[in-house]
């Protein structure tokens, strides 16, 4: 592997991908505070703040027509920048319309990279160093989210709100102009198709896309909550637990990526759903603080074998469908970031232990629809069974 961080797609890759958590964790870990403390937002507006965050994510298939304009590497950069810019602005826009348009900005720019980010590293990488690759980035990913929060926690005592999206979406800023001055790519590559494609052999690849965002909604929208509102962890605890989840996933998601080289796909995506049934069904059940806590870094982790849906795709796919197919991909796994917080908000109301047991029924329907996949031990090829 120490070839493939000689490649100039990799740094490129490696150092946007810290630049886009750190935005991105950024943003995340001050907003609620200032969204409250400064610009004195009620909860219905924070939620709708929230809802359209994720707007870009269902729009992502967009980004096809964007390439027509642009080269793929070029929108990662501008991408970036947007991330950047809508970090840096948040500050000084401290309304509902402000931070709307500031939410907007920096998840466009997040979510397009991330689009491309996939599609460039399996074009780049190779069946048999592309799950390694995913992993090694999100290592890095895990880096920038430690350092993020440690840095946030430092700079809270004497520095405003403003000043530290500024300072953050700064960095990102100057990352992004950095690579607006790169050229890594390769001419020789396959090139992309520049339009919407939808295919029926890529049927199972579009499914678990779709049940990974329903599933990891539900993760989202309530593990937190129930650590919170049924466990009574408090701040201190729940960022403990945040930093145990980085910590582990710097060391883990390399080794994540290589288990998929070696076992394939579906053993990989077998382990992740099946386990995940009993984490669902434990949530729903399980009444001892520490356990729970444990339940949440399990859940964490299972989360980063979703990778081996894309190099499943890589094995299945044709080369000149990449680009097309991640864009898809990617709204068709935030269609869930709309629709599984209201309908879990309202089950949760009936009863809290619903939207969990829902989450375990998605995971087996998930665990043996993945059966369908076929990995020939020796070989880097994936075939789905008819």
């Amino acid at each position: 592997m120490k070839e493939v961080k000689k490649e100039p797609m990799f740094r490129f890759l490696a150092l946007l991908t810290v630049a886009s958590f750190v935005g991105l964790q950024a943003w995340r870990t001050l907003f609620n505070n200032f969204a409250v403390e400064v610009v004195g937002l009620q909860g219905e507006q924070v939620g709708l703040i929230q809802g359209v965050r994720e707007i870009p994510g269902l729009l992502a298939l967009l980004a096809i027509y964007i390439m027509l304009v642009l080269r793929e590497h070029k929108l990662s950069t501008i991408s970036i920048i947007l991330l950047g810019a809508g970090v840096a602005l948040t500050g000084w826009l401290p309304s509902f319309a402000g931070v709307i348009c500031t939410t907007l900005i920096m998840s466009f720019g997040f979510h397009y990279f991330e689009t491309t980010n996939q599609s460039l590293t399996l074009q780049y990488f190779s069946r048999e160093t592309s799950p390694w690759v995913f992993g090694k980035l999100r290592s890095y990913a895990s880096v920038a989210n430690i350092l993020v929060g440690v840095a946030i926690w430092v700079m809270s005592y004497w520095i405003s709100y403003r000043y530290q999206y500024m300072i953050f979406g700064g960095v990102v800023l100057l990352i992004g102009v950095w690579g607006l001055f790169q050229h890594p790519v390769n001419e020789n590559l396959v090139p992309q198709r520049r339009k919407m494609v939808f295919r029926r052999k890529y049927w199972l690849y579009y499914f678990l896309t779709f049940m990974a965002g329903a599933r990891r909604q539900i993760f989202v929208a309530f593990a937190v909550f129930l650590l919170v509102k049924k466990f009574h962890y408090s701040i201190q605890e729940v960022t403990l637990l945040f930093v145990i989840n980085n910590g582990i996933n710097y060391f883990l998601t390399p080794l994540i990526g290589k288990a998929i080289i070696r076992f394939g796909e579906r053993r990989v995506l077998s382990l992740e759903y099946g386990s995940l049934i009993f984490v669902f069904i434990a949530y729903a059940f399980v009444e001892v603080k520490w356990v729970v806590g444990v339940l949440y870094v399990l859940d964490h982790i299972f989360f980063n074998f979703s990778m081996a849906i894309r190099t499943f795709f890589q094995k299945i796919g044709d080369p000149r469908d990449v680009a097309p197919s991640m864009a898809v991909g990617f709204s068709m796994n935030h269609i869930a970031a709309v629709v599984i917080p209201i309908v879990g908000g309202v089950l949760w109301m009936i009863d809290y232990r619903i939207p969990f047991l829902g989450g375990a029924l998605l995971s087996l329907v998930s665990l043996i629809a993945v059966q369908a996949i076929r990995v020939y031990p020796g070989t880097s090829q994936a075939r789905l069974e008819a």
